[in-house]
């Protein structure tokens, strides 16, 4: 009898280590490290060879000779969606969709599958759920189940069987975290059949020309449970972001071969299931009549269009030995950063402040346009000067108190233009040449004249 081998492997990174250890090596995590067994032969070997004779394609050629026209995509049905994916749908891609239980994974992927079964074969997969569950479902939100064709499976080898018989062009699979092959030597949801199962369906959609949906679980922290090599063998992963307190789901794209990455897709939770929010600059941004301090509206780049999101900052008198900085929505180090340059370059001193910054809507701002429209937040209410509603800023500002220019700023201010902005104080480079409607906008280079030009 051959001896079974084992290994371990991490279960953020991927990383194997010769022994078990507390803290990964590698990407620092500590209890990822999870012992898989490694069978003595490998059939993967096997597999694949069965498929050898369905890639008619797999000669040695000149790139010039490949046709670099781009592949046909299809509708999903989500004009958001369509705009987080490229463009809509890719045949052969393989797609890995995650997010928190309760998020809309399920209803989303479901109206996606009864639209484009109306149009083409669909086979929604599922592991989790009976198939009484998603027939309920479907009845709740009075959704077209006639065309649609379900499956009740975990085993990977038995759901490409079936695939090869319906033959379907599209496939959703719910979840990734259940499936499981007979050949590997571990439970489901282990690092090892996760891999596995993803690479094994990957490899059948790029070999029939058919598009996947994975759903993922997510862990405690919010990234996608199993290893990063899962994220590197699908074609896109997207996430379904939301709050406990919020109807409002966001669809980021994080990696995408067909598209631009950083996406950015609303819908919002009704009883009729996901809708898609066509203007969310609309949402995040609807603001009381009444002018408070310590806001202000600034114009991000997500993906390829623009966003009008609110940052909210308030500067409040601390009780405590070292005062609290709570960011929600950017980096709280960027704050701190930030913070430094206000007293070095502004002239005023918040040591002594509770400082809390927050981005309306649940957004995530990740870019540094953001640094002039966060200080001139907390400029506006640590002095208790409200700010106009029809003010717009953005601009990144520097260590010495520079403030540079932001990419597509024309396009921003367009935006800000469109929803009815008059005033906007932007960084001296992002001063278009041409006046844009009735905006007035105000180029500033230094941080002590966009807080003059705040307050005169």
């Amino acid at each position: 009898m051959a001896k079974i081998k084992s290994e371990y492997v991490c279960n953020d990174c991927g990383s194997k280590s010769p022994r078990w250890q507390g803290q990964c090596s590698e990407c620092e995590a500590w209890n990822t490290i999870t012992e898989i067994r490694i069978a003595p032969n490998n059939p993967q070997i096997d597999r694949l060879s069965s498929y050898s004779g369905k890639i008619g394609a797999s000669l040695i050629q000149p790139l010039c000779n490949i046709d670099p026209t781009d592949l046909p995509r299809f509708c999903s049905g989500f004009k958001e969606l369509d705009r987080v994916l490229g463009g809509g749908i890719v045949p052969g891609s393989a797609t890995l969709i995650g997010g928190t239980p309760g998020a809309g994974k399920s209803t989303l992927l479901l109206q996606l599958m009864c639209f484009i079964s109306q149009q083409k074969k669909a086979l929604y997969v599922t592991g989790e759920e009976s198939l009484q569950q998603i027939a309920m479902r479907a009845d709740r939100l009075t959704l077209p189940t006639d065309k649609l064709q379900v499956l009740s499976e975990t085993s990977v080898e038995a759901i490409t069987a079936h695939c090869q018989k319906y033959s379907p062009e599209l496939i959703v699979v719910d979840s990734i975290q259940v499936m499981h092959m007979s050949d590997v030597q571990s439970a489901p949801g282990s690092v090892s059949q996760v891999r596995e199962s993803a690479a094994y369906l990957t490899r059948f959609a790029k070999q029939n020309n058919v598009a996947v949906f994975m759903v993922g679980h997510v862990t405690k922290d919010g990234s996608l449970a199993g290893p990063k090599v899962l994220e590197h063998c699908i074609d896109c992963s997207i996430l379904l972001e939301t709050s406990s307190d919020n109807r409002f789901r966001i669809l980021r794209g994080q990696k995408n071969r067909f598209g631009a990455v950083n996406e950015l897709g609303v819908f919002v939770m009704t009883d009729r299931g996901m809708r898609e929010v066509i203007n969310p600059s609309a949402i995040f941004i609807a603001r009381n009549d009444e002018t408070t301090s310590g806001s202000v509206v600034m114009v991000v780049w997500e993906g390829t269009r623009p966003l009008l999101v609110e940052v909210q900052a308030l500067v409040d008198d601390s009780q405590l030995a070292n005062p609290r900085r709570i960011c929600v929505g950017m980096e709280q180090n960027r704050l701190s950063l930030l913070l430094a340059v206000l007293h070095r370059h502004g002239g005023l001193q918040m040591s002594d402040q509770d400082v809390f910054v927050n981005v309306v809507g649940g957004v995530k701002v990740p870019e540094t346009g953001i640094d002039l429209a966060l200080l001139m937040a907390l400029v506006s209410s640590f002095r208790n000067v409200p700010l106009a509603q029809d003010l717009i800023v953005f601009g990144e500002v520097g260590l010495s108190g520079e403030i540079r220019p932001v990419s597509n700023g024309q396009d921003r201010l367009f935006e800000a233009a469109k929803h009815g902005f008059k005033k906007a104080i932007v960084a001296q480079s992002n001063v278009p040449k041409s006046k844009i409607n009735t905006m007035e906008i105000i180029g500033v280079s230094k941080l002590s004249e966009a807080i003059e030009a705040l307050c005169p």
